[in-house]
């Protein structure tokens, strides 16, 4: 799959599958991305092949560990971020070229959901995080295992 900024600057291509997405209600990502929710494909740093530089900004997070974002320099659009484990991409799904084919495999912190939007598909519903090894596929789990090695 391929993605871009808006103004083209910086464009991607991710070399594998995402291990799993997150569409997540916090009110930290309501804010951050000016919508109801962000929908996050998780991917290895090493699967996704750039062309362009990135602007890096350092974030505060509802966890306290904060987030590193990173953003074309030119449109500043927010392209992916990295958690607690810097060698993993949160990459904004609706920066990919064909984000419909890019579904939540999950609802995170739905507490917060806005009340006027409206879960469907199938996906499960938690009211906060989850446990990855309850959902994540085998594969999943063994490429994220990898990233620890």
């Amino acid at each position: 799959m391929k993605g871009r900024c808006t103004c083209g600057e910086v464009s991607f291509e991710l070399k594998a599958a995402p291990m799993f997405v997150h569409c997540c209600h916090c009110t930290w990502c309501q804010r951050e991305t000016g919508t109801a929710f962000a929908l996050n494909a998780l991917i290895e740093n090493a699967n996704v092949e750039v062309s362009g530089e990135t602007e890096v900004h350092t974030l505060p997070s509802a966890s306290g560990g904060g987030q590193i974002v990173h953003r074309c320099p030119t449109c500043k659009v927010a392209l992916w971020s990295h958690y607690s484990n810097p060698k993993m991409a949160f990459v904004r799904v609706g920066t990919l070229d064909d984000a419909a084919k890019v579904a939540p495999d999950v609802h995170i912190y739905t507490t917060t959901k806005l009340p006027w939007v409206n879960i469907e598909g199938g996906a499960p519903i938690f009211e906060a995080y989850y446990k990855p090894r309850e959902l994540w596929s085998a594969e999943a789990q063994a490429r994220y295992k990898a990233l620890l090695d």
